[in-house]
Parts: structure tokens; C-alpha cells; sequence
């Protein structure tokens, strides 16, 4: 009979991968939502929920095609509904015509309340082309961000009505991909004088300024906020006055690293770094 020894290496890269597949089960055992869907059910989004057990509602337009179309669910099938508002509620199809979907409710509508960091994006991306508008918004709706502003600037000046809807549409796609059960607010646009309040009535506020203080130096010196404003310039950046105005106003000039970033990647760069630092001080706190 042969006897295996394992080698320190092996021994301690078996005990890591244990450790991996235990705090995964850890996590996929909670019987929190925690913004996932039980069981992998697929989700849809619907304004109105039933009100409880055996409730019934109607699901049409763009979700009924894509549980019927897409997905190819039919009668019986088990799916959950949410309302972008922490709602949630699993249940099944119970009827299919050609205008949609009746929903049947299985149990009571469950809220859940948010408890992520409540970061606001105030970003000025209204000249962003080829999709790199909606790449924006769709990375700040999985990472977490609480709304997004259009800032319009000196440099960036409107923003198109249909552009907002599709960006709309983006944003609840999005929130159905990453299993968020808080739909993020796209905030109208607003100019820089606007904004300056904002920033006087935050008790953080960022604005990505090339050449600045670190992030992570600037983090290190401050208290942990949950909450705060992230302003990111449009293309050419902002111009001497409108940056004075926002520092003046209470923004901390922040730096991004030693490349010029386009809008799309200092906005999700900063919210990022912010939100995982906002969630590692709630992380040691507690």
C-alpha cells in the first residue's frame, strides 16, 4: 500500500482552495436576497407587484418578449418580479396570450432595504459617442451607484431626450443582468451652478482632477462617508472656472494615476475605488 505525502505547497494550496469553496458556500447558503435571485430564478421587471400570495399580475411589452421570446418560458414556469424599489416577489406564469403574461404569485412580496454605500455620479458625458454613454451608465448600475447626472459643462453642453430613455433602458437591463433589486435613478441633467449646492450639502465630495492627490492617499487622511458626490469633467475636462467653483463649493481634487483617462474610465475608476472603500470600513465596523 503506497503511502501520498503532500509537500507543504500542495498541502497550503489545498487548505486555500478548501477555504474558497467554503466562504462560497457560505455566501450561496444566506437566505438574504442581498440583491440575488433565489435559486436562479430569471427576473423580470414590473412597476406593479401582487399584493400577496396568489395575486395576480399582468407582464407585457418588452419583459413578456423576453420571457417568452428570448427565455421561451411557458405556463408553469417559476420566475421572480421586482419593481426597482427593493421589491421582490417569486412566482409563476399562468397564463400566455398574444399581449402577455399573467403572473401568479407563489409567496409575499418580500422589501428589502438597501444597505450598499450611496454613492451619486454627477458626470459629464453628453458628447460620449459609439455606446460609450451607455457602457458608462451600465458599470455604474452593477457597481452600485445610488443615480447618475449628466453634467452639462462649458465642454459638453446637452443632452438628447431619446438619448435619456435608451440610457433608461440601459440602466434596467442592467439592474436585471447583475440581479439588483434597487433600480439606479438617471437624474435630469443639471449645469455646474447646480451642481455647487449639491456639493455644500454633501459631506464628501470628489472631483477627478489630473495630476491631484491620490485617491488612496486622500482616502487614507479621511473619515469613512457611506455616502457622498462623484464629479467627473467632460472631454478637454473642465474649464479653470467651472473646477475653482466646484473646489470652492467643497469637491477634494482627486488624482486617477499618471494616464489621461477618458470620462467613461475616471468615472468608473473613482466609483469603484470609492465604493469598495466605502464597503470595507461598513465591512471592519461591523
Amino acid at each position: 500500500m503506497k503511502t501520498l505525502v503532500c509537500s507543504p505547497r500542495i498541502i497550503s494550496l489545498l487548505n486555500c482552495s478548501s477555504l474558497h469553496s467554503s466562504l462560497r458556500a457560505l455566501s450561496s447558503s444566506s437566505s438574504d436576497y442581498s440583491n440575488q435571485s433565489r435559486g436562479g430564478l430569471p427576473r423580470f421587471f414590473s412597476e406593479t407587484l401582487p399584493p400577496s400570495k396568489g395575486g395576480v399580475v399582468r407582464v407585457g411589452g418588452d419583459e413578456f418578449w423576453h420571457m417568452t421570446k428570448v427565455l421561451r418560458l411557458g405556463i408553469n414556469d417559476r420566475v421572480e418580479l421586482f419593481n426597482g424599489k427593493g421589491g421582490v416577489v417569486e412566482g409563476r406564469i399562468d397564463k400566455i396570450d398574444r399581449a402577455g403574461v399573467d403572473f401568479e404569485a407563489l409567496e409575499n412580496p418580500k422589501l428589502v432595504s438597501t444597505q450598499t454605500p450611496q454613492w451619486h455620479v454627477f458626470a459629464a458625458f453628453s458628447t460620449l459617442k459609439g455606446g460609450r454613454a451607455d457602457w458608462l451608465v451600465e458599470k455604474c448600475t452593477e457597481l452600485g451607484a445610488l443615480s447618475v447626472t449628466p453634467l452639462l459643462t462649458e465642454r459638453s453642453r446637452s443632452i438628447s431626450e431619446n438619448r435619456v430613455d435608451r440610457l433608461q433602458r440601459v440602466i434596467l437591463a442592467a439592474a436585471k443582468q447583475c440581479q439588483r433589486l434597487h433600480e439606479m435613478i438617471l437624474k435630469p441633467p443639471i449645469v455646474v451652478g447646480e451642481l455647487l449646492p449639491v456639493v455644500a450639502q454633501s459631506r464628501l465630495s470628489f472631483v477627478a482632477v489630473a495630476e491631484a492627490t491620490p485617491v488612496f492617499k486622500t482616502l487614507n487622511s479621511l473619515k469613512k462617508e457611506p455616502t457622498g458626490v462623484i464629479i467627473i469633467g467632460p472631454e478637454g475636462d473642465f474649464t479653470e472656472k467651472e473646477l475653482k467653483s466646484i473646489m470652492k463649493a467643497g469637491a477634494i481634487a482627486t488624482g486617477l494615476g499618471p494616464h489621461r483617462l477618458r470620462v467613461e474610465t475616471a468615472t468608473i475608476a473613482l466609483l469603484s475605488t470609492l465604493m469598495l472603500w466605502s464597503d470595507s470600513q461598513e465591512t471592519v465596523s461591523s
